[in-house]
């Protein structure tokens, strides 16, 4: 089986949800606390490419400081990704990892699909 990793926020409740389904299913995952250690340019680079997402499309655009500094702004890539390294609060979560693939774990209950 291929290690799971989860991009973890807990203050957020989708994604302690989403650590109690981990929990539930008894699979262990590397937690990063991603706002604690924020992901380089190359680690989002790489997750973009396991969410077949681009990076704007990671974007929590309800956060305060999407609505004061990036709200309406025409970004390329580079520019979002390195705004996504910068205030990592701007990242959806959670966010889970295994093996080449990966997702965003909203609604939670993805999560059971996603790991079978």
């Amino acid at each position: 089986m291929s290690e799971i990793t989860i991009y973890h926020n807990n203050r957020c409740s989708k994604s302690r949800e989403a650590m109690c389904i981990l929990d539930e299913i008894k699979t262990k995952a590397n937690v990063i606390e991603y706002l604690i250690t924020p992901p380089t340019e190359e680690d989002l680079k790489s997750l973009l490419k396991k969410l077949g997402m681009e990076a704007h499309e990671l974007v929590r655009k309800n956060e305060t400081i999407y609505k004061e500094k990036f709200e309406g702004k025409k970004m390329s890539e580079e520019q979002w990704i390195k705004t996504l390294v910068k205030h990592p609060i701007l990242i959806q979560r959670p966010i889970v990892v295994k093996g080449n693939k990966a997702i965003i774990a909203r609604p939670p209950e993805k999560l059971k699909e996603f790991l079978r």
